[in-house]
């Protein structure tokens, strides 16, 4: 018998075979492309991934296998277990992020962190989160 998923305990074998439902994934990889304002071809080739492997998922509605969603997560520099859950694969503790809990921060951290999280765009969130960190590094070095 097969090893359980890390999420449920049927074997991976009957997860594989969950249904798949395909617009809320093209949906979120459209979202992505449109940002980065790159082709499915383009996309697919920074991955690492065969240069018709996006337009498969997308014009055909195919189910990505579970390394296309971790190579196209890592292009995108999104958590791989947002596209596996997607693509209704179970999702994967090694890209479980933990987090500091908000009652053993200052609550001065807590209210940017709130802030950080209201911006809607995760490029410009990303950005937003770099600039702090930029700031922060100037000032520890002094």
């Amino acid at each position: 018998m097969r090893k359980p998923s890390p999420v449920s305990d049927k074997p991976v074998r009957y997860v594989r075979k969950a249904p798949y439902h395909p617009k809320p994934f093209v949906a979120r990889l459209d979202q992505l492309l449109a940002e980065r304002n790159e082709s499915y071809r383009e996309a697919a080739l920074k991955s690492g991934l065969d240069h018709q492997s996006v337009r498969r998922i997308v014009e055909m509605g195919q189910r990505p296998h579970m390394h296309t969603c971790i190579l196209l997560a890592d292009h995108f520099e999104v958590n791989p277990n947002e596209f596996l859950q997607l693509a209704s694969y179970p999702t994967l503790k090694a890209f479980d992020i933990h987090t500091e809990s908000a009652e053993h921060l200052p609550p001065e951290a807590v209210s940017v962190a709130k802030d950080i999280a209201r911006i809607q765009s995760p490029k410009v969130r990303k950005a937003v989160a770099e600039a702090i960190q930029t700031l922060l590094k100037q000032y520890f070095r002094e």
